[in-house]
């Protein structure tokens, strides 16, 4: 019997498509589950985008594009980030992928190989370092605290800090807490990137989904040096709501962009041509649509956070974005019902979905043990629904 690929020991499945997967099947037997899990949109693409797609396909736009992406799309990309952050890139500086993720993986096969150490700040969406891994470079996970919104200091970073070190991913806002770097935060990281020579890869994906009037930036915005050592990691899933369209996209150095370009070509060529024009659409058409969502979350998270406050001995920080909350339930912890004693947040979560009908993700998914993600991308009503559940089965605990 052939062996396989030691690299297939690195990594598990994701853990929040797996527990979608869990929550979808209970609901297809009948179930009656408050899905809180997956990081996705519950709105419909607006309708240009979609009409822009219909378009493609009557018109006969079906074919292979140019393996990194339509020049019009990647002009689209350009202008965007022109209009919203103030930066220039040329279209050879940007690659148009198969969804963020892809994007990202992308992006550490052209960075980051074996011996290679990159810091992850923690918590942190789940692939960050099982991507890294898959290109044999090591994940250090460093912890940030809630006092400090979940950012990384420079204190904190400068400690992680090796002869080894290649990179830092940035995420802001956050995947899974909602907190998102000020610009004072980031000119110290900034900083420190400079004096080590460090790539900095900054996942921009949630940049449109902000609240309370919070500027967002990134390092290339503050520091337009930086801009020859970070890749800006992007997408259209969050803002526009089109997770099943797999259109993400990065823009970064010149030779990096060649770098994805090439393994691109060999890998999974080129994204949909369909999604690409309607992602052109996306771009470039009206955008009151994106905003809708954007006040409609803000009015989500408030909810949330009004009913967790509700609840005894949880504690939550307030996210400037995304559509997260990342409250530690440190104080359940231990407790049980029945004989049945819930010993980690793991435990806690599968106690949760059983007992209350609700889906959330353990902390322990994120490097950190005293939280559950809470994703709020559902309607109020089903939010309102969700936390009385959860408070009534914590209360049940002793």
């Amino acid at each position: 019997m052939p062996t396989y690929a030691d690299r297939l020991n690195l990594i598990a499945p994701s853990p929040t498509l797996s527990l979608d997967a869990k929550t979808k099947a209970l609901k297809t037997s009948g179930a009656d589950i408050v899905n809180f899990g997956i990081g996705e949109p519950d709105f419909d693409t607006p309708g240009h985008i979609r009409e822009a797609a219909i378009k493609a396909i009557r018109d006969g736009f079906t074919r292979y594009t140019p393996a990194d992406g339509l020049l019009e799309l990647k002009e689209a990309v350009a202008r965007k980030f022109k209009l919203d952050n103030g930066l220039d890139y040329k279209p050879g500086q940007i690659v148009i992928s198969n969804g963020g993720k892809h994007t990202l993986y992308n992006i550490f096969l052209a960075l980051f190989q074996p011996g290679d150490e990159v810091i992850v700040p923690v918590p942190a969406w789940v692939s960050y370092p099982p991507m890294i891994s898959l290109c044999g470079a090591k994940p250090v996970l460093a912890p940030t605290l809630a006092e400090n919104g979940y950012t990384l200091t420079a204190e904190e970073l400068d400690r992680f800090i090796t002869p080894r070190t290649r990179g830092l991913i940035l995420n802001s806002p956050s995947n899974p807490t909602g907190m998102a770097y000020g610009p004072e935060r980031l000119a110290e990281l900034a900083d420190l990137a400079l004096k080590h020579d460090l790539w900095v890869v900054s996942d921009d994906i949630y940049e449109k989904i902000i609240f309370d009037g919070f500027k967002f930036h990134n390092l290339p915005m503050l520091r337009p040096e930086l801009a020859e050592r970070t890749v800006i990691a992007h997408g259209l899933s969050k803002t526009y709501a089109m997770t099943g369209w797999r259109v993400g996209f990065l823009a970064g150095p010149e030779k990096v962009a060649q770098g994805v370009a090439k393994i691109q070509s060999q890998t999974t060529s080129n994204p949909c041509s369909i999604s690409q024009k309607a992602a052109v659409a996306a771009l470039d058409g009206p955008q009151d649509e994106v905003e809708d969502m954007r006040v409609s979350f803000a009015r989500r998270r408030d909810l949330v956070l009004r009913l967790l406050a509700d609840i005894p001995g949880l504690s939550c920080p307030r996210p400037q974005g995304a559509f997260y909350v990342l409250p530690d339930v440190t104080a359940y912890l231990g407790k049980k019902r029945g004989g049945r004693i819930l010993a980690d947040n793991d435990a806690l979560a599968d106690y949760l979905l059983e007992e209350a009908g609700t889906a959330l993700v353990p902390g322990s998914c994120f490097g950190d043990g005293k939280t559950l993600r809470i994703c709020y991308a559902v309607g109020e009503a089903d939010i309102e629904r969700g936390l009385e559940r959860i408070k009534a089965a914590l209360l049940k605990l002793v």
